[in-house]
């Protein structure tokens, strides 16, 4: 690809300089125009987003190349999250990270297909690799783009990683970057009351408002009166060039008054802190909307390294009186910007509305251990789960047991028991624990199995209930008949499908031997490649066996003929 100069980005007040990131160590890991579908720290559910999404132009299969001299560290197969990937450490200190690809290099690709042949493992899990035996030079073609894993299309997740403290960098502070000359576009402005005596347009509540763009770049809303401590967020996002697709922004600051209170972007972070997302974005409003708001205040518990330099934590405190001039100011990461301006008068008001005080009989103390038991099922959440005190509603109606709503963000996953001492052991081995906030597509909670209870964990709130699976999956063999010649072919494939609680695992054997089937869930389909290993003869025994999670089998078995 043709590398664009890098210029760099002074921020008011930052003391991080970008100088600090070597530009023209690593290549980029594509040959081709850098076009994103996915930008560094990205707000995505319950994580920010820990590397760039490069488009392949909606194929799979292109070239990933080495961005550096370094070795093979790592590779990875899991049948989510990256699905199929490969990591580089470098001796600058860095780690760089190739995501859902659909293979790797030759040699890489026959060591791995040997592992799994000699441990029966469709997927591989971590395979850590010592430091001579895939060594790469800056330019190598490492593997070969993909979609696989939990990615929603073809495309190449890219990472850089600190190797020492494994903390995620954004790879455009070393050069790696598309080219980008659309400022950001600020969608919605909510304006919240931080405490009881705050004041919103004569009210305690949270209130959104309209905002209108002016000129490129500024938006701004129409004065609004308050008082006392109140919080600003902004649902905002990025376009970059040659892509309609909505991006995260790289920073966001907010000045009252000409003061600058609040700043965060997204250089870098930890994985352990990623989750603290739900303490940044308005979570209840993101769980009821699906939209994410950026609060532009540090809530108590929020400890993400991403803030700088805060002003009483990002927050407003509104004088009786005072006029406010509010900027909120959205970067991408070349430095387009776009100001959303915010007039604010100070007038003390009688409330008119107030916040519903929610108080139930089942309360939280974060700090202590704390465990319920009602008619049927128990949960127990573990000391800090919460992030702050709070009341529950638990109750059970119609089977369906209510753990609260999902508004609200937990830190920890908490253990859910069912009593299932009155059903049969045939029974048993059919139930499951499932998610039932979509009563049309309950989802599979990991069960396990006791005696007399059934417990899952979990790090979501929200409706569970004891569903019994007694469907087995079904299996249909692909371009392939029994009894059927198919010298021609490359591959064997089987769609599999399960209506209820999902396949758990699967075995495949030709002639009694063990074979590798990659399993695609997004399309539903196992294929082997008939390249793994040479048959002998020309008549074939194909067996498949699936397993549901409810212990549901079904068995396909279809003779085939090849030469």
């Amino acid at each position: 690809m043709k590398y664009i100069p890098f210029t760099l980005l002074f921020f008011s007040f930052l003391g991080f300089g970008q100088e600090k990131y070597p530009k023209n160590y690593f290549r980029s890991p594509l040959d081709i125009p850098l076009v994103l579908s996915g930008t560094f720290g990205e707000l995505r559910s319950n994580h920010f987003h820990s590397g760039i999404d490069i488009k392949t132009r909606g194929k799979e299969g292109l070239k990933a190349y080495a961005v550096a001299d370094g070795y093979v560290s790592r590779i990875k197969i899991v049948q989510y999250g990256f699905g199929k990937a490969i990591y580089i450490r470098h001796p600058n200190g860095y780690t760089s990270v190739y995501a859902h690809l659909s293979k790797y290099a030759d040699a890489i690709e026959k060591y791995v297909k040997k592992y799994q042949y000699k441990t029966k493992k469709n997927t591989a899990g971590n395979l850590y690799l010592k430091e001579n035996q895939f060594p790469v030079k800056k330019g190598d073609v490492i593997a070969y783009t993909g979609d696989t894993g939990g990615s929603s299309g073809p495309h190449l997740h890219f990472e850089i990683r600190n190797t020492s403290t494994e903390k995620v960098v954004n790879p455009m502070l070393f050069g790696i970057r598309p080219e980008d000359d659309i400022p950001p576009v600020f969608q919605s402005l909510m304006i919240y009351a931080l405490s009881s005596a705050s004041r919103i347009n004569e009210n305690n509540l949270n209130v959104a408002l309209p905002i209108k763009k002016t000129a490129k770049g500024i938006y701004k809303t129409n004065r609004f009166s308050s008082n006392g401590l109140i919080g600003i967020g902004v649902r905002v996002f990025d376009r970059l060039n040659n892509a309609n697709n909505k991006n995260g922004i790289y920073s966001l600051e907010m000045f009252v008054n000409g003061k600058s209170v609040y700043y965060h972007d997204v250089s870098t972070f930890s994985f352990s802190e990623s989750k603290l997302i739900n303490l940044l974005i308005d979570y209840p409003y993101f769980k009821t909307y699906k939209q994410r708001i950026q609060k532009t205040h540090r809530v108590e518990k929020n400890s993400l390294s991403i803030y700088k330099n805060l002003v009483n934590d990002g927050k407003i405190q509104v004088a009786e009186n005072a006029n406010y001039q509010v900027q909120v100011i959205a970067k991408d990461f070349h430095g387009n910007k776009s100001i959303l301006e915010i007039p604010i008068k100070g007038i003390n008001s009688n409330v008119l509305f107030t916040k519903k005080r929610d108080t139930t009989t089942y309360k939280i103390v974060a700090k202590k251990f704390q465990k319920f038991t009602l008619e049927g099922f128990t949960v127990a959440f573990p000391k800090n789960t919460f992030y702050e005190d709070c009341y529950l509603n638990l109750r059970k109606e119609n089977g369906i047991v209510k753990v609260h709503e999902p508004t609200v963000p937990i830190d920890k996953s908490y253990t859910l028991t069912f009593d299932v001492s009155k059903y049969t052991e045939k029974e048993k081995a059919q139930l499951y624990i499932a998610n039932v906030d979509y009563k049309k597509y309950p989802r599979y909670q990991y069960t396990r199995k006791k005696d007399i209870t059934f417990y899952t964990t979990t790090k979501t709130l929200g409706n569970y209930q004891l569903l019994l699976d007694t469907i087995a999956p079904k299996l249909t063999p692909l371009f392939f008949k029994d009894e059927q010649w198919i010298s021609n072919a490359t591959t064997l494939k089987v769609k599999v499908s399960d209506a209820d609680s999902g396949i758990k695992n699967y075995l495949a054997t030709i002639d009694g031997e063990w074979i590798l089937m990659e399993y695609n869930h997004k399309k539903g389909i196992l294929t082997y490649n008939f390249k793994d290993k040479k048959l002998v003869g020309s008549k074939h025994i194909f067996k498949l066996v699936v397993l549901d999670n409810a212990s549901n089998t079904n068995t396909l078995i279809r003779t085939f003929y090849k030469k």
